[in-house]
């Protein structure tokens, strides 16, 4: 801190040789070597006086808004892709249309993969070892000849049944 304060008192003096120089060299624009001299050390003195000011009044880097805005920002950030499957499993538990048009086929995608890269099981070719890997109760779900249900206003799945369901998807 006392280097920069040494450079900083230094300024006026380097400000005042220049001017000299100025003076000598151009005798004609003595007016305003003079005048860009003096704005030069008022931005100095004031420079001084901001940081004056700011020493002995020491203020938060932050005010209490900008801590307010920051603490949104560092919530994590949830996946719109989580997101949407979680809205998909919400409507899912009302009807029974949701859970045949929106989240069986997310929940089949998921399935098909699983089952091709951990056990070698094609879920459209191989029904049958599908059917075993995945237990009833999945299977029900996925099957490509799954019928469209005759009420689509009709019971949805239950909270206890997805979860049974994301068990054995994780298990596979």
């Amino acid at each position: 801190m006392t280097r920069r304060l040494l450079a900083l008192a230094q300024l006026p003096i380097y400000l005042t040789v220049a001017l000299v120089a100025a003076l000598v060299s151009f005798a004609g624009l003595r007016d305003l070597a003079v005048r860009i001299y003096v704005i030069a050390l008022a931005g100095l003195a004031l420079a001084a006086l901001v940081a004056h000011v700011r020493r002995s009044n020491p203020v938060a880097t932050r005010s209490a808004f900008d801590r307010a805005l920051r603490r949104r920002r560092d919530r994590p950030e949830r996946l719109p892709d989580l997101e949407r499957v979680e809205r998909e499993l919400m409507l899912a538990q009302q009807t029974a249309a949701d859970v045949h048009f929106r989240l069986r086929p997310r929940v089949r995608r998921i399935t098909k993969q699983l089952l091709a890269s951990r056990r070698g099981i094609d879920l459209d070719a191989d029904p049958e070892g599908a059917r075993r890997a995945l237990g009833e109760e999945l299977w029900e779900l996925v099957r490509a000849d799954r019928p469209i249900p005759a009420r689509r206003d009709g019971r949805g799945i239950d909270l206890a049944a997805s979860e049974r369901m994301v068990i054995a998807l994780e298990e596979l």
